[in-house]
């Protein structure tokens, strides 16, 4: 039997990689995919997100072809997380045409891509490809990197000093494994910073990726699929800053906090909110759902630094609470401090 191509998706948190997938579900052009999403923090929003697609065959169902891994980081559970995982998946191949693996924001893809060197997987399986999502915005406004004239001119006048950081070496890293950057969010800078932005990224990247503009994920199934890279054979060509380290670490500092409430909630007044913790804390990521006061529809909310982008994905389902979930990312997070501020006089 045939391998199966994987395609690896990763990217800095908010960068877009769920809206990535959720297009290419609802645009697979007839292709049977599944997706394993692995999730920062235990409460799944991008595994509940993907499964309100419904574009799963009748002989399907989004439980099945849509697998969340809630309990750690892929690159540091492969083992424990990832590989039983993949094998159960792998069971079913003939009735897929592709796996599509979306990482957390945090994890680094080159472990994960080594577990298809293993002989269980690599008989059934194969990476065709790694894409690496970057938030445009983020990266012009230096909220990943610094000033990225900053940076240029302080790497030229003196090669030997060390400006970079835990974060920015993922960052590095996850380029480093690419095979096709997509840059997201565009339209939130002006056309001259998002071709200096593009240009930055060029000199960052492999020489011959290629940078991709694309807007709320809408990139054509034919782009992101079809590879035929076999990355796993070739991982020697994609180095990264732990390629001599027996493990690597990860920055303990950033956690993840659940926020639950069963009153519906006014958007507006809790992005105000949402942005206050922002200014007040360091925070990297927001998403989840939002129940509204006299909507039937659900929420989806997402935010990154100051922005926040919501839209409405699909009815509450009578059997499901009608909750405000909401996972908040960031450094030395502390629940108890976050939930009043939150949630304000309810």
């Amino acid at each position: 039997m045939h391998k199966i191509p994987v395609t690896v998706i990763t990217g800095f948190l908010g960068a877009g990689k769920t809206t990535l997938v959720r297009h290419l579900l609802q645009n697979n052009q007839g292709r049977r995919i599944a997706v394993l999403v692995n999730e920062f923090g235990e409460m799944g929003i991008d595994g509940d997100l993907l499964r309100s697609c419904q574009i799963c065959d009748e002989d399907e169902t989004p439980e099945t072809n849509i697998v969340e891994l809630t309990n750690g980081c892929l690159c540091c559970t492969v083992q424990e997380e990832f590989y039983p995982t993949m094998q159960a998946l792998l069971q079913r191949r003939d009735r897929l045409d592709a796996i599509v693996v979306e990482t957390s924001g945090l994890a680094l893809p080159k472990p994960l891509i080594q577990a298809f060197r293993w002989e269980e997987i690599r008989n059934a399986a194969t990476v065709d490809g790694v894409i690496t999502v970057v938030d445009c915005q983020a990266l012009a406004e230096g909220t990943l990197v610094g000033d990225l004239d900053a940076i240029a001119a302080q790497r030229a006048a003196d090669p030997n000093l060390d400006h970079e950081t835990p974060l920015e070496e993922l960052f590095e890293d996850q380029l480093a494994c690419a095979d096709l950057v997509l840059l997201t969010k565009t339209d939130g800078v002006t056309a001259e910073i998002a071709q200096k932005t593009r240009t930055w990224l060029g000199e960052q990247v492999p020489l011959g990726v290629k940078i991709v503009p694309c807007q709320q994920g809408a990139v054509a199934a034919d782009l992101l699929l079809g590879f035929n890279a076999a990355v796993e054979d070739h991982l020697e060509q994609r180095p990264s800053h732990h390629d001599h380290e027996e493990e690597h670490d990860h920055d303990d500092e950033i956690n993840a906090v659940q926020m639950v409430s069963d009153r519906p909630c006014d958007p507006i007044a809790l992005i105000e909110r949402l942005q206050a913790l922002v200014q007040s804390r360091e925070i990297y990521r927001i998403k989840g759902f939002v129940a509204v006061p006299n909507k039937p529809m659900r929420l989806v909310l997402q935010g990154v630094g100051n922005r926040f982008d919501s839209f409405y994905d699909r009815p509450w389902q009578p059997e499901e609470p009608r909750q405000t979930r909401l996972v908040i990312i960031g450094r030395n997070l502390d629940q108890g401090e976050i939930e009043p501020a939150l949630w304000g006089e309810q």
